[in-house]
């Protein structure tokens, strides 16, 4: 791919399309790592002579049309201040995304001066599955600037308009933020150093399976992988289901019982190619899913009726502490346990604690696990990358192709 260094900006409006999706909490933002992601390209560009107009989505808006979703937000207002604040100079945010607000800011623009469109998903093409109507709005996002700069990884595994359409409209490159993202995600699927260990949490393990399959080198075709990963260390609501497929006791635990059959399987795959699936030895369990819940240890893998597992126990820390300590390379995608409940959030720690300790390459795989490191206060610098992108970082794992990227790496 093309970087956005090597671009000529000095007088180009350049269009950036970040992910500047953030949590917040009464319009307050409580995590703003996505924002300080796109801050390196944005400054470069700013610092080279460009206008930057910023374009990026903002939770899921609802509506059939631009304006019920304008009218119902969530608005990219309280991140245009933050984004102000961070570069230490205004941001003008747009009234529209490529409406008429937005062409007459892009073309009044001077050279270090920065913009932000309104939340793209504000139009209902953005998502849309038909090529024509991304491409209508393809063309208005494109028709704001002279260059796009690709930048929000989290997104790069949707085929929407400002991700995949509109970088085939005009010359382009990858900003530095998937540049990185996409340099520590080869290297885990190319030439990891071992052992290499995969920490998965979360609640659905629907969403894991097919990373597991391919981990453990699980193919649809005539030939099957190598694997990928020497040990999985698995965790959080879709260990219970796990559980289960091996004959525990869950009691009131997460469970995907449609998925029972295609576990089992993944099983018997990673032991036939020698893949080490730790699973949790204990619990921490309350009655009911509440931050003021009775937190209780429950000593073995099975969990008694009425209970629910919310975190893993004390001797699962001291376990999967273990299994880590040797490693080379780890990946960490999914928390261990409902880390928001500060009842239940001590495996989450114990986890990200024994990452930390490593001294090979260790990367946290975005979305809550990123969340749950800023928010148990951990030092970022402990882990070699924290991702911005958990989806994006899972499918590429997957190894499926990403379209956002996929448009940046054609360079016609």
């Amino acid at each position: 791919m093309r970087r956005a260094e090597d671009l000529e900006v000095r007088g180009q409006t350049v269009l950036v399309r970040a992910d500047l999706n953030v949590p917040l909490d009464n319009r307050a933002i409580t995590d703003d790592g996505r924002i300080r992601a796109s801050l390196p390209t944005i400054r470069d560009l700013l610092a080279r002579g460009a206008a930057v107009v910023v374009c990026a989505h903002f939770g899921r808006p609802k509506g059939d049309d631009y304006a019920e979703r304008a009218a119902g937000g969530p608005s990219l207002r309280p991140v245009a201040d933050r984004l102000a604040e961070l570069l230490g100079q205004p941001v003008t945010l747009a009234g529209d995304v490529a409406g008429e607000s937005a062409r007459v800011i892009a073309e009044t623009m001077a050279a270090g001066e920065v913009a932000l469109l309104e939340n793209v998903r504000f139009e209902p093409a953005e998502t849309s599955k038909d090529d024509d109507v991304r491409g209508e709005l393809a063309a208005r996002l494109a028709a704001l600037a002279d260059l796009y700069v690709g930048d929000g990884f989290g997104a790069m595994h949707r085929k929407h308009a400002s991700v995949y359409d509109t970088p085939r409209l005009l010359p382009h490159a990858a900003g530095q933020l998937v540049l990185a993202e996409v340099a520590v995600l080869r290297q885990l699927t190319t030439s990891p150093a071992r052992p290499y260990v995969v920490v998965l949490g979360g609640a659905k393990v629907s969403d894991k399976l097919a990373v597991i399959g391919n981990l453990v080198g699980v193919s649809s075709g005539p030939a099957t992988p190598p694997k990928a990963a020497d040990r999985l260390l698995i965790a959080g609501g879709m260990a219970y289901t796990f559980l289960a497929a091996q004959g525990h006791r869950i009691g009131d635990s997460i469970l995907q019982a449609e998925q029972l059959g295609q576990v089992t399987a993944v099983l018997a795959d990673a032991a036939r190619a020698g893949v080490e699936v730790v699973l949790p030895v204990d619990h921490v369990v309350a009655d009911r899913f509440a931050a003021d819940a009775q937190p209780e240890v429950v000593p073995g893998p099975d969990i008694p009726d009425g209970k629910m597992g919310l975190d893993i126990g004390p001797a699962t820390s001291e376990l999967f502490a273990r299994k880590l300590a040797d490693a080379k390379t780890v990946f960490w995608n999914g928390p261990p346990g409902v880390f928001e409940f500060p009842a239940f959030a001590a495996g989450t720690r114990a986890v990200a604690e024994a990452i930390s300790a490593v001294t090979g390459l260790t990367v946290v795989g975005g979305g809550d696990s990123a969340a749950a490191v800023r928010q148990l206060n951990l030092p970022p610098d402990a882990f070699s990358h924290i991702s911005t992108g958990g989806g994006a970082s899972l499918e590429y794992l997957e190894g499926r192709e990403l379209p956002g990227l996929v448009a940046l790496e054609d360079e016609t």
